[in-house]
């Protein structure tokens, strides 16, 4: 039976006794990607820190360049890391991936000058582009259509709760100790899970703890696995997917997505201390409080649309409705930069990031949905991975640069994100096809 003939049928729900070892993955896949933002946002953390103590006197500009290093490497990596990871399997990615990060975390304090932690930064961004398509991959195999979303929004809130955690964490090793601390402990644990993921991951169909009852389930409702590839889709090569609309909607959309919630991952804990006069202490609490509730409306979002596709709604319009209204509330960073009150200004930045947070949960659905095969998951994961970090490249960078420009006032930083914002929204709404396997095209002539 075809992939296209079942996805007729509504789906249902796993029938008793079946193993729910997908479970057990899913919780993999959010501490992998926990460690991963970990490490990732341990920079932003202990920068201001760092400067202060080697008397690097870093302009924001240059700053903006620390921060953006990693996404030189990170996104040069990631058509690389989506190949490789549907060629080898999520297995082998991730694990390699994790291994790669956590030993240049580790190595991080060795760094001296802006150029010794521009590199570092470097590194530690090529180790870390296999990580979402790795994730990706794993879920499309072990999660049906049914369910994907909130598997999806719960491992894609691995990237905020790491991110959120970094802000009590790194500032609390910091005031034990020193900030050389955070990168040596943070990249001991990536170490552990690198061996556990190693050990424990398989595919549903080599997992001993899998019953059948759950791996028919699977490869019944959606699972993109062998046993639900159109035979033709399969070959379809990979500079082809390049052809569809839908592949560069999506990476136009994700572009504008990650354009804004970079900021959040590299620019808020400055923006706390610094435009809000924030200390230490309030730094690690305050800041908290815009991942916390972009973690709840993402599981929140996910739980709706898996309920609702259930219930026979159409994926396509379900996709969207998050999608875009998700990018038009990521808007509402612009006036936490006009508010006088800190409060008020949290409150802003939480709607923003959670819109932002609950549009990555059908945007790390998609490459599931439309993907011709599941030997190209990965791949698509890749591609549209790949044009969002090119806005880890140029956000950091832009948002110093305006603030140098404009003596420290975020107003022109933040207007500008709520416009990308915005394109973002109409993009996914008019650029983007259906959420439903692409079609083997017709060879060039």
């Amino acid at each position: 039976m075809s992939s296209a003939t079942k996805a007729a049928h509504p789906p249902r729900k796993a029938p008793a006794g079946a193993s729910k070892v997908r479970y057990i993955i899913l919780a993999m896949c959010f501490l992998g990607l926990t460690m991963n933002y970990l490490d990732r946002a341990n920079m932003s953390v202990a920068l201001p820190y760092i400067d202060a103590e080697l008397g690097l006197n870093l302009s924001n500009a240059e700053k903006g360049l620390i921060f953006g290093a990693f996404f030189w490497a990170y996104d040069g990596m990631m058509l690389i890391a989506g190949w490789f990871t549907d060629k080898v399997g999520a297995r082998r990615s991730f694990s390699l991936a994790a291994v790669w990060w956590s030993v240049f975390t580790a190595l991080t304090p060795l760094a001296t000058t802006f150029w010794g932690f521009f590199g570092m930064r470097f590194a530690l961004g090529a180790g870390e582009a296999p990580a979402y398509p790795s994730a990706t991959k794993a879920a499309s195999r072990w999660f049906p259509k049914s369910e994907r979303a909130f598997a999806t929004a719960v491992i894609d809130s691995g990237s905020r709760v790491g991110t959120v955690l970094a802000l009590p964490i790194v500032t609390g090793i910091i005031a034990l100790a020193t900030w050389h601390y955070s990168f040596i402990i943070l990249g001991a644990l990536g170490l552990v899970w690198a061996f556990f993921w190693y050990m424990m991951y398989r595919d549903p169909a080599d997992h001993p703890g899998a019953n059948d009852l759950e791996r028919q389930y699977i490869t019944d409702n959606g699972g993109r696995t062998e046993e639900n590839d159109d035979a033709e889709a399969v070959k379809i090569r990979w500079r082809d997917l390049f052809r569809y609309r839908t592949v560069w909607g999506m990476m136009i959309g994700f572009f504008c997505l990650n354009f804004v919630i970079y900021f959040f991952l590299t620019w808020f804990p400055d923006y706390l201390k610094n435009a809000r006069g924030l200390n230490l202490a309030e730094l690690g609490t305050f800041g908290m409080i815009p991942g916390l509730t972009a973690v709840a409306a993402a599981w929140a979002a996910g739980i709706w649309a898996d309920r609702a596709i259930r219930n026979g709604a159409d994926v396509t319009t379900i996709r969207k409705i998050i999608m875009v209204g998700g990018l038009l509330g990521g808007a509402a960073i612009l006036p936490a930069a006009m508010v006088t009150s800190l409060y008020m200004a949290l409150i802003f930045l939480a709607i923003s990031y959670s819109s932002l947070a609950v549009a990555a949960t059908a945007i790390w659905s998609l490459p599931a949905d439309v993907a011709p095969s599941s030997h190209h998951v990965a791949s698509i994961g890749g591609i549209q991975n790949f044009a969002s970090n090119i806005a880890g490249i140029i956000s950091p960078f832009l948002f110093g640069y305006l603030l140098d420009v404009f003596n420290g006032n975020y107003i022109p930083s933040f207007a500008l994100a709520a416009g990308v914002a915005v394109i973002g929204a109409f993009n996914y709404a008019f650029v983007v096809g259906r959420a439903e396997p692409l079609p083997v095209l017709p060879a060039r002539g």
